[in-house]
């Protein structure tokens, strides 16, 4: 069976948690598509298609993991894919009301995608890209957090010199 899923997020930037749940995935299906969304309602650090970059070099290492960006709504997405199952992160449980209710909508919108949730390893359950942000802004060592192609790309956005 040639199964595939969807990874999608902002990544902004892909952490040490993002690519655990990458390599769980990958592992599971055939084929991933880690999509770098365009639309938030946050405002990213990095552009989209710097995302996109940091996400390349990262998921390198999976033979099966492609990097792509999408806008729009992910079920949308996921159709032109062809596409029907949906990978979503759970780091601790503060993430699940949020997430629950972002499956039910998708499974209203699109009642033949699947939402499939995975955990992190529990050393980045507490990881997320916002702590990341802030840890490099303030000059702090991120290294335990991402890879380093991310870590130096914090440090150039930040004007921090290692």
């Amino acid at each position: 069976m040639n199964s595939a899923a969807i990874y999608a997020g902002t990544f902004d930037p892909i952490t040490k948690g993002h690519l655990d749940v990458v390599g769980r995935a990958a592992h599971i299906f055939d084929r991933l598509v880690l999509a770098v969304a365009g639309y938030s309602r946050k405002t990213p650090l990095f552009s989209q298609e710097e995302r996109m970059e940091m996400a390349r070099d990262s998921v390198r290492v999976f033979d099966n993991v492609e990097v792509d960006i999408f806008n729009g709504l992910l079920v949308e997405y996921a159709r032109s894919m062809k596409i029907n199952v949906v990978i979503r992160g759970l780091r601790a449980f503060s993430d699940f009301e949020f997430e629950f209710q972002m499956a039910l909508t998708n499974r209203k919108l699109a009642p033949d995608i699947e939402t499939l949730f995975l955990m992190p390893n529990e050393d980045y359950s507490y990881v997320s890209s916002s702590t990341v942000r802030e840890v490099a802004e303030l000059g702090g060592h991120v290294e335990d957090f991402v890879p380093e192609s991310v870590q130096r790309a914090l440090q150039s956005k930040f004007g921090i010199h290692a």
